[in-house]
């Protein structure tokens, strides 16, 4: 057990996500939040540390990204993020490539990145499926927080790049490719519903319509990658037509369309934006875009899409944001309750609540300023400056 006292705490809860900021407690045992509030009674034999001057934030949160699969410091040896000899995968799993002793782990963790979802990368139409995963750990296994969290799949430039001399050569070929797999998903299954418990009856063993039957029952969303306007409506189009949930991930130009994306109110992960205009459908590329996807009501994470941007810049990814026009309590929620929201993952972390994981973050001033330090990382209730 340890209380923390006189902590400037933000809490991003889902109670009251715009309160600014109190003066309080938290009291944490077996990596877990068991309360928060002020001048808090933890016995006589609890531990405690005096945080006052410090700012205490959850654990920060990244909705999208690569790492533990694009390898630090490596070649091709280290990069099993992305399939190039097929470009439907969806039986890809994450978990079965994440190297937890990458270095960029430990350096996101370093800066507060606690939880992260992380998976295949866009070359494929459709890659496989992310998971949701604590950034310390030896063994995969023990680090997962949730898997699958969501099926990858890809709108637009890189698709078409990767396997123009394999059969996708235009935005259309692509969203049919996409919609040819679900279809064929849906049809197994109906020949699966079919045969009843009769094995004899039943479609011989498809491992990619296997793999694509939990998003068709909405156990988890696709994960569309769209930097366009319209390959993100192409991506609700196919996820309507077929009723699925759906995120959208990058929405590169979300600000040129923040009314319509509103009324979608699907989850938008925004970024990465700290870095050149590598390509054409980046070329409106704004650090606007979070603030004016939020203002217009939308659920809204920023991402760093590590390792296009280190992942322990995903504060300063916010800093920006806001000071491109977004709030600071928005800029706060997208690398924290929202990015957890995205994944299906507030239950257990983005806001310090009572109940969800002791992942915080102390730091010496606003997580929206360069100069301020992080003096404590703690996840699941261990100081990670300690160990």
């Amino acid at each position: 057990m340890l209380c923390i006292r006189n902590a400037i705490i933000h809490t991003a809860s889902n109670a009251d996500p715009h309160v600014r900021s109190f003066t309080g407690d938290i009291l944490m045992d077996k990596g877990k939040i068991l309360e928060v509030g002020q001048n808090l009674a933890c016995g006589k034999d609890c531990p405690e540390r005096d945080a006052s001057g410090l700012h205490a934030y959850p654990g920060f949160v990244e909705a999208h990204c690569h790492i533990g699969l694009d390898g630090t410091a490596i070649g091709y040896e280290g990069q099993d993020y992305n399939e190039y000899n097929d470009p439907v995968t969806p039986q890809l799993r994450a978990e079965d490539g994440i190297n937890p002793f990458d270095p960029a782990l430990r350096e996101a963790a370093m800066a507060g990145v606690t939880c992260i979802g992380t998976g295949p990368g866009s070359s494929n139409a459709i890659g496989g499926t992310f998971a949701a995963i604590k950034t310390v750990g030896k063994r995969v296994d023990q680090m997962i927080v949730k898997a699958p969290v969501a099926m990858k799949c890809a709108f637009g430039e890189n698709p078409k790049r990767c396997y123009k001399d394999h059969g996708i050569s235009s935005r259309m070929t692509n969203a049919a490719v996409i919609r040819e797999a679900l279809m064929k998903a849906l049809k197994y299954r109906q020949k699966q519903e079919a045969a009843g418990p009769d094995p004899l009856k039943a479609p011989a063993y498809d491992a990619k319509c296997e793999a694509l039957l939990p998003v068709l029952d909405h156990q988890i969303p696709l994960k569309a990658h769209a930097h366009q306007a319209n390959d993100i409506f192409t991506a609700i189009r196919i996820a309507r037509q077929f009723c699925l949930d759906l995120t959208l991930e990058h929405v590169t130009e979300g600000h040129l369309v923040a009314d319509e994306l509103a009324k979608e109110d699907l989850p938008l992960a925004v970024g990465p934006t700290l870095t050149h205009a590598s390509k054409f459908e980046l070329q409106n590329k704004s650090w606007t875009t979070p603030g004016i996807l939020a203002k217009a009501g939308c659920r809204v994470s920023i991402i760093t899409d590590a390792p296009v941007i280190p992942l322990h810049y995903l504060p300063l990814c916010a800093s920006f944001a806001h000071k491109a026009g977004m709030s600071k309590e928005d800029a706060l929620l997208a690398i924290t309750l929202n990015p957890a929201r995205h994944l299906g993952i507030e239950d257990r972390v983005g806001s310090i609540e009572p109940g969800k994981d002791a992942d915080l973050v102390l730091m010496d001033g606003s997580f929206l300023q360069v100069e301020s330090r992080v003096k404590s990382v703690y996840l699941d209730g261990c100081d990670l400056m300690e160990n």
